[in-house]
């Protein structure tokens, strides 16, 4: 009797655990999993769809302009109708931006034969990576470039755009005056309409993997 019970118990945690990821289309649809959109620096996931009223407001990365590591222009334009990752590195760092490179790079690779994905490295210290340095950086990593941009461009608009937009680092530096060093190790998934879709901690393979899935997941979505 007290196994039989532990299976009824251990079939509702399953249910209850499954539900909070998983939203239905309809009673005859089939089910389809769904990510969140994220509105804020605090990170707080919220789920909506079409129909709710806070739809068309839900935050958009805004129109931005780069130079990658071949001299090409990189703008929203660039990435229009596509998946995207998001993160920010510089090439002189010797903590966390080896693995996140290393992981992106396991990342480009799993989607190397998919167009539709692509992956923006911004550099925080745009002043010392210069398009040549980025240009040997990723030879050394094996970056495709017509995948894997690594962006450099005047300070002042990278750090704006990574703070204020894509809430790169933590809460506390949303607030922040802008000059103030950014290292994190956050990579930011974005979908085909510049929405943020997720975060995920670009030195841990297991987040890597949590990626993979998602990006799949936003593949389904229109």
């Amino acid at each position: 009797m007290r196994n039989i019970f532990l299976y009824f118990v251990l079939l509702f945690l399953l249910f209850a655990c499954t539900n909070n990821t998983i939203q239905t289309k309809g009673q005859n649809q089939d089910t389809v999993v769904s990510l969140p959109f994220f509105n804020h620096p605090d990170w707080t996931p919220e789920w909506m769809n079409a129909t709710d009223s806070q739809y068309k407001k839900i935050h958009t990365i805004p129109a931005f302009s780069f130079m990658d590591q071949n001299a090409n222009v990189i703008t929203e334009q660039t990435v229009g109708g596509k998946i995207y990752v998001a993160n920010f590195f510089f090439t002189k760092c010797r903590s966390i931006c080896p693995k996140m490179t290393s992981n992106m790079y396991l990342l480009q690779e799993a989607f190397k034969m998919d167009s539709t994905i692509l992956f923006l490295s911004h550099s925080v210290t745009p002043q010392s990576d210069s398009v040549s340095v980025l240009h040997q950086y990723a030879i050394q990593n094996k970056v495709n470039p017509k995948q894997w941009h690594l962006l450099t461009g005047a300070q002042k608009d990278i750090y704006a755009l990574a703070k204020q937009q894509y809430f790169a680092g933590d809460t506390v530096g949303y607030y922040q005056s802008g000059d103030e060093f950014l290292h994190t190790e956050n990579f930011i998934l974005v979908d085909k309409h510049r929405r943020i879709r997720g975060v995920y901690n670009g030195t841990l393979l297991v987040e890597i993997d949590r990626i993979k899935e998602d990006i799949n997941i936003l593949k389904k979505e229109e």
